[in-house]
């Protein structure tokens, strides 16, 4: 009797272990669920469906658990089809998978907040618009820095030059060298003018600190 009793339990532990195939394929079905592929803008990325629910009122959040509100579609491969940005989308899902916001130096935290936004992920809206505040308080910071010019000219050009400066450029100091003759004209006063202009980018190489002549003649026109 033990031993049929044992043979008894032994065919049966046997049958535990021989799954059937068509458990085996819908235990292979709920390993392939984890992935969900995405087709963002043309460019595919791969991410796991854990990943998507990080933020719960996320819009990748309800495309992950097949929301029927959600009017979502796929393309041929099975890829959920988001017509947005993939430059912008990568830093995006980054944040979703660790928790951290990595930009590259040619992106802008304007464009990443706009995928956020769309995307509805509320903790990475709210860090992105405190690195934005942080980096314009900076910019505020940075002292203003001017750029000099010296022009010459008669005084009857000096009422019509003043006048028509533009482009940001601003009358500083008026300096007069004398006068030069003309045959069969009137001396003519000439003067030096002093124009500055702010420099609000330092990458095209421009000096921004007055020439020693400009300097020199704002010496002599404060004398005078």
């Amino acid at each position: 009797m033990a031993e049929n009793s044992s043979e008894t339990s032994g065919s049966v532990h046997r049958r535990c272990l021989a799954h059937s195939p068509a458990e085996r394929n819908i235990s292979a079905s709920v390993g392939a669920s984890k992935w969900i592929r995405l087709n963002v803008g043309g460019t595919y990325f791969l991410t796991t469906r854990q990943t998507l629910c990080r933020d719960p009122k996320s819009f990748l959040y309800r495309l992950s658990q097949a929301d029927p509100e959600l009017d979502s579609d796929k393309d041929e491969t099975g890829a959920y089809l988001i017509d947005r940005d993939p430059t912008y989308f990568g830093p995006v899902l980054n944040y979703l998978r660790h928790g951290k916001l990595v930009l590259n130096r040619d992106l802008a935290e304007e464009g990443v907040l706009e995928e956020a936004e769309f995307y509805n992920i509320t903790s990475l809206i709210k860090l992105i618009k405190d690195k934005i505040r942080e980096r314009d308080c900076k910019t505020s910071q940075v002292p203003v820095k001017h750029v000099y010019r010296v022009l010459q000219c008669q005084e009857e050009e000096l009422t019509q030059m003043v006048s028509t400066m533009s482009d940001g450029w601003k009358f500083e100091q008026l300096v007069s060298i004398g006068s030069s003759y003309n045959y069969g004209n009137e001396d003519q006063a000439e003067f030096l003018c002093v124009v500055s202009k702010e420099l609000h980018n330092q990458s095209y190489g421009t000096n921004s600190e007055p020439s020693e002549k400009a300097k020199i003649l704002q010496e002599r026109g404060s004398r005078m």
